[in-house]
């Protein structure tokens, strides 16, 4: 080989070379972009979570359904900026974030077993809530039924002269009808109104049990996912733990 050509394979090497470091470069402000995104998305994702529990209402079975619905939602920011914060692995790295990197792996743990936990309150604040919503709707109907059998009792009792003096109260009259007609057709239409209300608090409590039972399945497998994908970002991010004082 020429000294020309060896002084051409030298240069063609150390263009080779020189890519590779600008493409190292890049790819570490890439990753160095990405880990700040990471950082910003969980600082929201805590500001958020922090607002969920705002105003507290616990042991209140509305509340705490609802509360576990909006995390078991939005968990898919926090996890993202895990992803984000994690990049790179080490590279780059001060101390400090190395220690912290460490701490949110362990973090990693509690909230997938805080998840877990989420799945048995899931349960229970169901079986509350359709017991409230069963009770709450049964108490309203069996208030209309009674105004409605009291004023059946009231009809059936009354006389033809307090049936027209009630029209006439009414701004009304009988018209030439046969009062114990008149009061048959009223009790037609109690009777009917009884079984429209029947039928109301029927489709009432079938709409409200598949909202809620729809709900429940929906939040508590997605807490059970949560868990399962934070215990695995746990267990995937061991190297950050490794020879790391938190």
């Amino acid at each position: 080989m020429t000294d020309f050509e060896f002084s051409k394979a030298l240069e063609t090497e150390f263009s080779k070379l020189k890519n590779s470091v600008e493409s190292l470069n890049s790819s570490l402000e890439f990753i160095s972009l990405l880990r700040t995104i990471g950082y910003g998305m969980l600082l929201l994702a805590f500001v958020d979570l922090v607002e969920a529990f705002v105003p507290p209402n616990f042991m209140n079975p509305g509340w705490e359904f609802q509360t576990m619905g909006r995390i078991v939602e939005r968990v898919a920011v926090p996890l993202i900026g895990l992803v984000f914060v994690f990049s790179g692995k080490l590279e780059k790295r001060s101390a400090w974030e190395r220690r912290f990197l460490a701490l949110l792996s362990y973090l990693t743990l509690l909230v997938g077993l805080l998840y877990i936990l989420l799945v048995p309150l899931g349960v229970v604040n169901t079986i509350r809530l359709y017991n409230n919503n069963t009770n709450q709707i049964t108490n309203q109907y069996n208030q209309q039924l009674s105004q409605a059998n009291q004023l059946e009792k009231r009809l059936s009792e009354a006389t033809p002269q307090e049936i027209e003096n009630l029209l006439r109260s009414q701004g009304g009259s009988l018209n030439g009808r046969n009062p114990e007609e008149f009061k048959n057709q009223i009790a037609s239409s109690l009777t009917q109104a009884k079984q429209q209300l029947k039928t109301q608090v029927e489709t009432s409590k079938s709409a409200g049990r598949l909202s809620l039972f729809r709900s429940s399945v929906k939040w508590n497998l997605g807490a059970l996912i949560s868990a399962a994908l934070f215990i695995t970002f746990w267990r995937r991010t061991a190297w950050a733990r490794k020879n790391t004082r938190v």
